[in-house]
């Protein structure tokens, strides 16, 4: 009877040891060691562990969908930011799981920790992918500005933008991951081509119109000294001198008008009331012709 109830006394204390709670606590809040239950109990753990880990690592998160997504800039070196989250999340996992004892366990402890990194991966991707957005606007305000107000041409304007997209961009994906943003430099230098085009259609138009202009001018000119070698033959030489002259008539409404130019002369008598009559007196300010009633002009034509 004393061996069978030291028997037991074993037992009972290595069941009790087997089966004890865990209190101590790593610096992510997951509890440092699991019991060994079976599949059930070390899926469960995972589980718990796989959640506190996640929602920890939400805040890290929600700091940079602030500066992304609400302030619109960029973080700098955001791949290596969103690297470090993931790597901190997947090594406290590790350390607060332990190893499978089984495949069954190996194969959860796979999952989980698979899961884990999909959970982290998803939100960083969508602001990766928002940065890429901020980064290629920037690239095409460069890309204006440079091709705007330098002497520089749409092809080197192109390779600056693209230069600096692509910089940017490899800041901000993650080593060893999916992201890819070949998608997105293919719509930046698409869009560059298009404004280029755009503005080259624009360009040629305006030549065309000047062009036009420019055949106008030169018919009209033409036309006029076609007139000119018609007068020539009908007139003869024509006079460089172009004179005319205006009279008014004084104590009278008649106004005297004569001009020469290109050889002819031409006199008309026009009835023009003056308006300042009243106001200059019975004689004018002077009597006869003077500067008040007489006009006169002169060109000569070289």
């Amino acid at each position: 009877m004393t061996r069978l109830s030291t028997l037991v006394s074993s037992i009972c204390i290595a069941y009790a040891s087997a089966n004890r709670g865990f209190a101590s606590t790593n610096s992510w809040g997951i509890v440092s060691s699991i019991p060994r239950g079976g599949d059930a109990s070390y899926s469960s753990a995972c589980e718990d562990a796989k959640s506190s880990i996640v929602e920890k690592a939400s805040k890290e998160i929600g700091d940079l969908r602030t500066k992304i997504i609400v302030e619109g800039e960029t973080v700098e070196n955001f791949g290596e930011a969103a690297d470090a989250i993931c790597n901190s999340a997947i090594q406290a996992f590790a350390s607060a799981v332990p190893e499978a004892s089984d495949v069954s366990s190996s194969a959860t402890y796979d999952k989980k920790l698979a899961d884990l990194e999909a959970a982290l991966d998803a939100p960083l991707q969508v602001l990766y992918l928002r940065q890429l957005a901020i980064l290629r606007e920037k690239a095409l305000e460069t890309y204006r500005s440079a091709s705007r107000v330098s002497e520089t041409s749409d092809y080197e304007s192109m390779l600056q933008s693209d230069s600096q997209f692509t910089t940017g961009a490899e800041e901000a994906t993650r080593s060893g991951s999916d992201w890819d943003y070949s998608s997105d430099r293919s719509s930046l230098q698409s869009i560059m081509n298009d404004i280029a085009s755009t503005r080259k259609k624009l360009m040629d138009v305006q030549m065309k119109s000047s062009e036009k202009q420019s055949t106008a001018m030169s018919f009209l000119q033409q036309q006029q000294q076609m007139i000119q070698q018609l007068q020539m033959q009908l007139y003869g030489q024509s006079s460089p001198w172009n004179v005319g002259m205006a009279y008014r008539i004084p104590d009278t409404n008649f106004n005297l008008q004569g001009s020469y130019q290109q050889g002819r002369g031409n006199l008309q008598l026009s009835c023009v009331p003056d308006e300042y009559a009243p106001m200059l007196g019975g004689n004018g300010f002077s009597n006869g012709v003077g500067p008040g009633n007489l006009g006169l002009s002169l060109n000569v034509s070289v």
